[in-house]
């Protein structure tokens, strides 16, 4: 009986061995311990939790930083914009720009007949309004630059057109055409500026005024070349011809509000020396414009 019990007893220990050998968390558990271990689970729930807590603080914190970069790139951006505005208008004077563009087909109608039609045209003084001369669309004896600039591109392109009918178009010849256009038209205007500062003029005439006076004579330019590309040579040289008539009117009655006194402005005899030369100084710059028109559109045509 002793032995029997004996053998029983050690059957249970057996298994209470094999109980505890099956248990979680064994190898580094307590054999001790109550309660399984659950932190490892806890743990990662709350790594979850802080992960998904992090987007909502980082925005929070990136959205300060974000717009902080866009105040200081258009702070930025408006100090360089004044800066180039200040030093180009310095040199380019743009609000004066604004100004000899402003015209409207009414005027641009009426300004192309003056040009090539002035004899009946009798009231040649710019209007002013406060001291400032009125914008071109409302006073047609006012300098505009839409023509001349218009009046530029459009002899180009005429030019391109009538070598084009000679067979002697090509892009290099139609450069040159173009360069020599402006050219001339700079060197019309370093003239002019050169003789009234030696005669000592005292006028309100602007460089921007002699540009514009110096680019009306395009407009005849087309013309005289369109004729001869329709009627031929003899077409060419009559309407060229009274195109040069016409500016050469135009600019005496322009520039002599401009460049004479205001006696010799009036229909009063002019003299004196300095009158006299004056008046020679607006029939010189009246003279040169057929004299351009001439040289730019003769070998045109054919």
């Amino acid at each position: 009986m002793g032995r029997l019990r004996a053998e029983q007893q050690n059957r249970r220990n057996r298994e209470m061995r094999k109980l505890r050998m099956r248990s979680p968390g064994s190898g580094t558990s307590d054999p001790n311990q109550l309660f399984d271990d659950t932190s490892s689970g806890s743990a990662g729930f709350r790594s979850q939790e802080a992960s998904g807590l992090g987007y909502p603080a980082q925005a929070l914190l990136s959205e300060p930083m974000s717009n902080f970069a866009m105040a200081y790139g258009s702070s930025l951006a408006s100090q360089g914009k004044e800066m180039v505005d200040k030093n180009l208008d310095r040199f380019i004077p743009i609000s004066k720009l604004k100004y000899y563009f402003a015209v409207d087909t009414v005027y641009v109608g009426k300004k192309l007949g003056l040009l090539v039609f002035p004899y009946m045209h009798q009231n040649w003084e710019v209007s002013y309004q406060q001291d400032t001369p009125v914008a071109p669309r409302f006073d047609i004896n006012a300098p505009d630059l839409y023509i001349p600039a218009m009046a530029f591109i459009t002899y180009i392109l005429v030019a391109g057109l009538a070598l084009g009918t000679q067979d002697r178009f090509s892009p290099e010849i139609l450069g040159m055409q173009a360069s020599s256009a402006l050219v001339w038209l700079i060197i019309e205007v370093l003239a002019t500026l050169l003789s009234l500062y030696l005669v000592t003029v005292n006028t309100d005439l602007t460089t921007i005024d002699l540009i514009a006076f110096s680019g009306y004579k395009y407009v005849g330019m087309i013309v005289g070349v369109l004729a001869g590309l329709l009627f031929g040579k003899t077409g060419y040289y009559l309407i060229l011809l009274w195109c040069c008539m016409a500016i050469f009117v135009f600019m005496i009655r322009t520039l002599r509000l401009k460049i004479l006194s205001e006696a010799a402005a009036e229909g009063v005899l002019v003299r004196g020396a300095k009158n006299q030369l004056r008046m020679y100084l607006t029939m010189a710059i009246a003279a040169a414009q057929p004299v351009f028109m001439y040289w730019l559109t003769f070998h045109l045509i054919r």
